[in-house]
Formats: C-alpha cells, sequence, structure tokens
C-alpha cells in the first residue's frame, strides 16, 4: 500500500519512524508553564536541564518539549525575567515521556540580569525572518492616546508598516494592500481590525496573549494571502479568581471581566471566562472637550464586544469557545457617511497524547464584515464577505528538529456594489471554496537552521491548484551576530475593489475571483483569476551590547499578477460594445507590480529605560498593461521613534513619548472638469434640455504628493496601588502636540479638505481589581 501514498507523505512516515526508534532509547520532558496567581500561561519563556544543551522555549500556549534526552538525573530549571527561577529535580528513564505542570511566581524585587532573555534566545533557535511577536507588555509600552492602549497604535511603529494616520485605519505592509494581510483572531479570520478612527483596532489590549505579525516570507502554516499575515491569540479567563479592569477617557470607556467557571486546584481540571467590551462615546465628548475642533462633534461611533470560555483538562489539553461584534460608524463633515459591522465565533482545541510526542491543534469559526460608504455624489458603494473556515494541524518535536503538517478549508460569499470613477455600477455576488494542505520541517544543523516547507492550496471553485513552495533559513554567525532568508511562493483569490482616483480611500469592498476579466494580458494569455505573488527577504540581526539589537532586513516582493477594478472601464461588456477594447468595457483589469525596500530597527531595553527606533525606505509600483505607476500607498520614508521610562519605589510613574514621520503619499491630480450628460432615458434622452453633472478631467495616475506627515504624541501615567491586586491608574496623553496640520481626506467636487487630528488632549483612569 505504501507504493500509493503522496510522495510527502511516505517520506514523513520514514521520518517519524526513524525518530520513534530514537524515542525508544532517549527520554522526554514535555508539559506547561503557568503563572501561580492566574495559571495563565507563561508564553516564549526558557525551560533546560542545568549544565546541558537541552532545552526549549515555551510556545503561546506555554508548552514546552524537551526530546531525545538520554536517560539520567537532571535538575530542570525554567527562566524568565520578572519571574523567579524554578529548579526541580527530576530523573529520566530510557523511553520514558515525563509530563510536567511547572508554576512560576512573579518576583517581588527585580533584579537586573537575574535571568536569561528568552527574546535573545529564541533569536538562536528560530529562523525569525520579517515576523515581530507582540505582547501587551511591549503594547503598553508606546504612549496610549485616549489613556486606551491599543494594537493599532504599536503597529504604526513597526518597521515596513504603513498607516494612513488617525483617520481610516488601513494598514500596508511592506507594499501590500489591507485585503493583502490575513488577519486571525484565535484563527478566525477578521476581515477588518481597524476602526475608522486609526488610533484603535477591534481588540482588546488585556485580553491579548500574543500576536504575530509577519510581513512577509511567512512559512506553509499560512496561506490565502499574498502579502502578510497578522496572527493574533486571546488569553483563558483567570482561573483562580474573579478579576477584571474598568475604564474611561475622554475618547471612550471599556470593561473587562475574567474568572473561573470551575476553579483550578491541584493541578485537575478547570475552566474559565473572560469577557470585555469597549465603547467610543467621542461624538458625543468631543463637544465638550473638543469643541475648537468642529462645533458638531468628532464623528467616531464604534463599539466592540468579546467574550471566550475556556475548558482544560488535567494534562493540559483544552478546548474555548468564543465569540465577537465590531461595529463602526462615522460621518466626516457631512462629505461622507461610512460605517462596517463585523461579527462571528468559533472554537479551537490544543490536545495532548498520553505518551506521544505530538501536538494536536485545531480550529473552526464564522465570521460576517458588511460596509457601506455614501459620498456627497449619492452613489453608494456596499460590500459584504460571510464564511467559515477551519483547519487541524499536527506538531512533532525530535530534539532541536521540528515537523508541522496540517490541513485547512474554507468558505465564502461575496456581495459587492460599486460605481466607478466615470460612475459606471459594478455588481457582483459569487462563492468560494477553498482547500490546502501543508508541510513544514524545521531542522538544526550546526550553526544553521533551515525551515523548508511546502504549501498546496485548491480554489475548488475556479478549479485552479497552486503549489506554494516555502523557505526560511538562518545562520548563527557567532553569539551576536545571524544572517537569515526567507522566500516562498503565495496566492489568493479575495480581492478588494476601491477607486484608484481617490485622494485617501476609505472604502475597501471584497470580491472573489471575479469572471469579468480580460483574456490576456502584455501579449500574454491569463489562465487563471487568482492573484499571485513571490517574497524575497535578506536580513542581518547583531547584538552590539547585553540589552541593544538591531536587525536590518531587504526585500522583494514580486506581485505577478494583481486583479484590480478598471478605472476606465465606459461601455458595458455586452454584444453591443463586441468591437470596444476590453480595458474600456471590463469591470477589471490585470496587473502586475512589485514592492521593495529596507527597513531597520534599533531596540533598547534595560532597568528603568526602553527605545524603539525605526526607518522604512520603500518603493511601490503596478503596471496596468500601458502604464507604470506608484501605489496611493507609496510611502517613500517613514520614521518612528518610541521611548519609555518607568521611576518611582515601585515604577509606579511612567512617561512615554513617540514621533512619527512619512514622507507624503501619492494621489491623482485634478485636471480640470466638464459638463457631463447621462443620459437618463438612453437614447430618448433630450442632450439640450438635460441637466449636466459636473465630470473631472483626472491628471496622471498618483501624480502628485501629499504634504509630509509627521506627529508626536507624549503620555504621562500613575498607578496607585490600593489593595494587594487592585490598582488605580491615572494617565494624562496629547495626541499630536505641535498641532501639525496632516492631510487625510479630500473631496474633488467639493473641494473640501478634511485633516487628521489636531492637538487632543486627554485624561483617562482605569481600575484594576
Amino acid at each position: 500500500m505504501l507504493r500509493f501514498l503522496p510522495l510527502p507523505l511516505l517520506l514523513l512516515l520514514v521520518l517519524l519512524q526513524v525518530s520513534n526508534t530514537a524515542f525508544t532509547q532517549n527520554a522526554s520532558i514535555r508539559g506547561f508553564v503557568y503563572e501561580k496567581k492566574t495559571a495563565e500561561p507563561v508564553i516564549f519563556t526558557n525551560v533546560y536541564l542545568k549544565k546541558t544543551t537541552y532545552g526549549a522555549v515555551t510556545d503561546v500556549n506555554g508548552y514546552f518539549l524537551i526530546s531525545s534526552i538520554p536517560p539520567g538525573d537532571y535538575i530542570l530549571m525554567v527562566t524568565f525575567v520578572g519571574y523567579d527561577t524554578l529548579a526541580m529535580p527530576i530523573s529520566l528513564k530510557p523511553g520514558e515521556v515525563i509530563n510536567k505542570k511547572l508554576y512560576v511566581e512573579e518576583r517581588a524585587i527585580m533584579l537586573a540580569g537575574a535571568s536569561i532573555s528568552a527574546e535573545k534566545q529564541e533569536s538562536k533557535t528560530e529562523t525569525k525572518t520579517s515576523v515581530v511577536k507582540i505582547t501587551p507588555k511591549q503594547i503598553k509600552q508606546i504612549p496610549t492616546i485616549g489613556g486606551t492602549p491599543d494594537l493599532a497604535q504599536y503597529l504604526q511603529v513597526l518597521p515596513g508598516v504603513i498607516f494612513t494616520g488617525d483617520q481610516g485605519g488601513q494598514l500596508y505592509i511592506r507594499g501590500g494592500s489591507p485585503v493583502q494581510n490575513k488577519v486571525l483572531l484565535d484563527g478566525a479570520i477578521i476581515y477588518n481590525p481597524f476602526h475608522s478612527i486609526g488610533l484603535f483596532s477591534v481588540f482588546e489590549t488585556d485580553i491579548i496573549r500574543n500576536a504575530d505579525i509577519y510581513t512577509g516570507g511567512f512559512n506553509a502554516e499560512y496561506g490565502g494571502r499574498i502579502s502578510s499575515v497578522m496572527d493574533i491569540t486571546t488569553r483563558d479567563g483567570n482561573k483562580k479568581h474573579i478579576a477584571g479592569k474598568a475604564g474611561a477617557s475622554f475618547f471612550g470607556a471599556r470593561l473587562l471581566l475574567e474568572g473561573p467557571i470551575k476553579k483550578q486546584k491541584d493541578d485537575g481540571a478547570s475552566s474559565s471566562f473572560i469577557f470585555s467590551f469597549k465603547n467610543s462615546y467621542l461624538s458625543q465628548s468631543s463637544k465638550l472637550f473638543y469643541s475648537y475642533v468642529d462645533k458638531d462633534g468628532l464623528p467616531f461611533d464604534f463599539s466592540d464586544l468579546y467574550g471566550k470560555v475556556s475548558f482544560n483538562a488535567a494534562n493540559g489539553s483544552k478546548v474555548n469557545f468564543f465569540g465577537f461584534n465590531y461595529t463602526d460608524k462615522v460621518n466626516y463633515q457631512s462629505i461622507s457617511d461610512f460605517h462596517w459591522k463585523s461579527s462571528g465565533g468559533g472554537s479551537n482545541f490544543l490536545v495532548i497524547p498520553e505518551r506521544s510526542p505530538v501536538l494536536m491543534m485545531g480550529n473552526f469559526a464564522y465570521s460576517t464584515y458588511t460596509m457601506s460608504l455614501v459620498e456627497s455624489d449619492g452613489l453608494p458603494r456596499e460590500s459584504s464577505v460571510r464564511g467559515f473556515n477551519g483547519g487541524l494541524n499536527f506538531n512533532y518535536i525530535m530534539g532541536k528538529d521540528e515537523v508541522r503538517y496540517g490541513m485547512e478549508m474554507l468558505g465564502f460569499k461575496t456581495d459587492f456594489n460599486f460605481y466607478n470613477s466615470v460612475g459606471r455600477k459594478i455588481l457582483q455576488t459569487d462563492n468560494t471554496t477553498e482547500l490546502a494542505g501543508f508541510l513544514k520541517y524545521k531542522m538544526t544543523r550546526g550553526k544553521f537552521l533551515i525551515e523548508p516547507g511546502l504549501r498546496i492550496q485548491w480554489y475548488a471553485s475556479l478549479g485552479n491548484l497552486s503549489p506554494e513552495p516555502r523557505l526560511a533559513m538562518k545562520y548563527n554567525i557567532n553569539e551576536h551576530m545571524r544572517l537569515k532568508f526567507a522566500s516562498g511562493f503565495y496566492s489568493q483569490n479575495l480581492i478588494s475593489a476601491n477607486s484608484d482616483k481617490d485622494v485617501v480611500n476609505l472604502f475597501y469592498g471584497f470580491i472573489s475571483g471575479p469572471d469579468n476579466l480580460p483574456s490576456e494580458f502584455d501579449g500574454r494569455n491569463i489562465t487563471h483569476k487568482l492573484q499571485k505573488a513571490q517574497h524575497i527577504v535578506l536580513g542581518f540581526e547583531f547584538d552590539p551590547a547585553k540589552y541593544i539589537t538591531i536587525n536590518i532586513e531587504g526585500y522583494y516582493k514580486n506581485f505577478s499578477q494583481l486583479t484590480n477594478l478598471n478605472r476606465n472601464k465606459v461601455f458595458d461588456d455586452t454584444e453591443d460594445y463586441w468591437d470596444k477594447p476590453d480595458d474600456l468595457k471590463k469591470d477589471f483589469i490585470i496587473e502586475t507590480g512589485n514592492a521593495q525596500g529596507i527597513d531597520i530597527s534599533l531596540k533598547y531595553d534595560y532597568k528603568n529605560f526602553y527605545f524603539w527606533g525605526t526607518y522604512s525606505l520603500g518603493y511601490v509600483n503596478r503596471y496596468d498593461g500601458k502604464i507604470t505607476y506608484p501605489t496611493h500607498y507609496d510611502r517613500r520614508h517613514n520614521v518612528n521613534l518610541v521611548g519609555s521610562y518607568t521611576w518611582g519605589e515601585d515604577k509606579q510613574w511612567q512617561f512615554d513619548a513617540r514621533w512619527s514621520f512619512g514622507s507624503g503619499f501619492p494621489f491623482t491630480k485634478t485636471g480640470g472638469f466638464y459638463g457631463k450628460v447621462t443620459f437618463p432615458q438612453g437614447i430618448n434622452t433630450d442632450y439640450t434640455t438635460t441637466n449636466e453633472e459636473l465630470g473631472v478631467i483626472y491628471d496622471v495616475i498618483n501624480g502628485g504628493r501629499l504634504p509630509t506627515y509627521h506627529r508626536l504624541d507624549i503620555n504621562l501615567k500613575r498607578k496607585f496601588q490600593l489593595r494587594e491586586t487592585t490598582f488605580l491608574e491615572f494617565d494624562i496623553s496629547v495626541t499630536n502636540v505641535y498641532d501639525r496640520k496632516n492631510v487625510f481626506y479630500f473631496n474633488r467636487l467639493e473641494h473640501k479638505v478634511v485633516y487628521q487630528l489636531p492637538v487632543l488632549p486627554s485624561i483617562g483612569m482605569t481600575l484594576t481589581f
């Protein structure tokens, strides 16, 4: 029967058989590391055998596995900054698999340099090319706007990330548009993670356990997007006691509650819940506090609701059920009315087999997203997407090597209603089904880390098969210098439709596999409807001092096939216009493009002071078969400087500052205006008496540049301890300290400019219990 198995599966079975033989001779230790106070997993911490080279770093579930250990007596150690070191004697017999639950306590007195940095250790054992791991602690080290630390504010300071600013909330990662960024929340696909006021995401910071941001070159476990991935994991609720947070500021209010359903006792089974809610009342409060901006108030309203229930077995296996509902509504000074809603839910699980080193994980989720934009022209733009996704993954660790393999499936429906820049209506409804399988193998060979992967993506509704090889490598030159590399092939079926002639894009409609495409592009036949890209990333990490890390990465993304809305459509694609060229009658066009640049970051983190600085140089362009033009997010230079300082006997004071700079975005200038007759009665229209509309003559696509963007934000916090576990924190923040007038939106027909937020002081208060 073996000869009928696919080659990758056959190789995997042989590999597992060889590994099982080794495991019968050696022993393994696996388990979880938890905080003693809350029973929450401690992620990315070092677990190792004292005076040996055997060790591991816990994953996002707090799970670790140390395998291929010779039998004998050892001291098992757990070290992590901010926690007391744990040491435990342990004896291992041949072929034995020991399960451990380890609990660590927060250190009462901080001792500088007493613990090994898991981040430093991970930099040597993981390829970590084009990926940034974010925890709530890091998010809280930048200025909190309106007294609320938020993932959106932290993402804006990452190298290679371009944000449209305070208003709009669009995120562009190394040349990719928002729809080319895959956002996962506990495995569920989130189609828009940012609110219209770009200072806030839909995610509550205090429920985030970890966020992995892949800016390119991601491996085979992720697919369906051609630019980047944002994988966010939420934490479980407190398994020991009821806890929570309540806060309010000029911008809005928030509430978090968590606690046990069944308390954890004596390492037994447990269950818990966590619930978060935040709401903006800025449209009302701004009339009182920010009337100098607009007497009618700042028109931003949003609310975010998330809930999760976790059931944990005694051996660490668990299952979670979660749900979310996010809404957003804004009216830009009567220029445009924009609103959207996102909701969904799902489940994920983790299974630890009794005597096997395999870790099994899975998820299933359903989500929806609807959006609508109406501007002064009265032509609505509407879009919705709804669908499900699920997957099953297996991790198999063999000493310092690791195999990960699995499968995924998803299906979604898109509805789209849009008017292009010449007033032609475009409608599309489509259903999509995708299946995928992947295999990734990480091997350690001396100073080399090699991580090849293969993903097979089957677009069933299109009948297209996309084999996508991936590769990541790292070479540890010495203790302080590392070279890294990543590359891969990527594809996706979901596209966004917006007008390249908008000065700023608010509307991103979703379409899957549009049929109304040209049959050829630039002299070649079009054989599929997918968007495709290839990435190459080369990087260098350097630790010039114990607490300083410098990271340099150069990248190139080749977008070999893209789909865009046809900005030049003037005829319907019917038999009446069979003789017209495709670029004047098709709803969509084919394009190619590329993105290239270099990102530099420097981090210093020691005792009371934290500094983070980044510089990005980037070029992003598109070719539509006739002309090459820069995208509207082709920002050439981007700089971010972040500093945080804590002081006081218990570090109860904290001051944060951030300065951002970006060169101007491209936009299409207005060449002139003309009187446009729309012929509302067709050929029966009397053009001599019909009222004309104002038509726009556009200049070269994205031939102009907006003014440069820069802004300074500061923040001061003071924490008071009321009881052992009860704290009250006051926060004073100022956004746009020197009142820079950064352009946000421009309406051509009414010639109105909307600026981003002016100087906005805010006071906030948070009670933690």
